[in-house]
């Protein structure tokens, strides 16, 4: 007979992501997440592997539920600085209130971590890095083709600088920067690459 799992593994994996996202892989060991989960050590394994595997579950999962459909509704408006504005501000918005308040990003947290030394999780943090610069860049060619850039502002040079004060902003409100001063930030930076004029 076949083992019938007697759990929802979609359900665990929510766990773990929170878990990992909170307390990061180092200081996550194997009977914390049986903790968690209320699951034992034979059936976490049987069906996610070892520690370093269902980390790497749990931050595909991530990437896959929590910042994708943020990456791909900035890339998708056409509103130009205005989503690149609005985009931030949720940034800020769920990184500093709420039930996630403090937690920071777990991509962000895994470039600041040493698990960014294993090959596998690099590659999911170099697909984030891109995918978050893509919809930038995106929303950075529509607020040039209606004229919101500051003359000689690139898009491209725009959109990395933008990726960076997003990790910016991820790990600055995990270490406890309130709202208000990163908000004071970003617009600093927007209005940095915005055309006055257009204003």
């Amino acid at each position: 007979m076949p083992d019938v799992k007697h759990f929802d593994p979609d359900a665990t994996l929510e766990t773990v992501v929170r878990l990992f996202w909170r307390q990061g892989v180092a200081s996550t060991g194997i009977q914390d997440v049986v903790t968690a989960t209320g699951l034992n050590r034979s059936s976490l394994y049987a069906t996610f592997g070892g520690k370093q595997e269902l980390y790497l579950a749990a931050l595909r999962r991530y990437l896959e539920r929590r910042s994708q459909p943020m990456f791909r509704r900035l890339a998708e408006d056409e509103r130009g600085l205005p989503a690149v504005s609005e985009f931030f501000g949720s940034l800020i918005e769920a990184r500093c209130s709420g039930e996630y308040a403090r937690w920071g990003c777990m991509v962000s947290n895994a470039h600041a971590g040493a698990e960014n030394s294993e090959p596998e999780v690099r590659t999911v943090l170099d697909q984030h890095h891109q995918e978050l610069r893509d919809a930038l860049y995106a929303a950075l060619v529509s607020a040039e083709r209606q004229g919101q850039l500051a003359p000689g502002a690139d898009p491209g040079a725009s959109a990395d600088l933008l990726a960076l004060l997003a990790y910016g902003v991820n790990l600055r409100s995990r270490a406890g920067a309130d709202a208000a001063t990163l908000t004071t930030t970003v617009t600093a930076a927007l209005d940095s690459i915005a055309d006055r004029a257009a204003a």
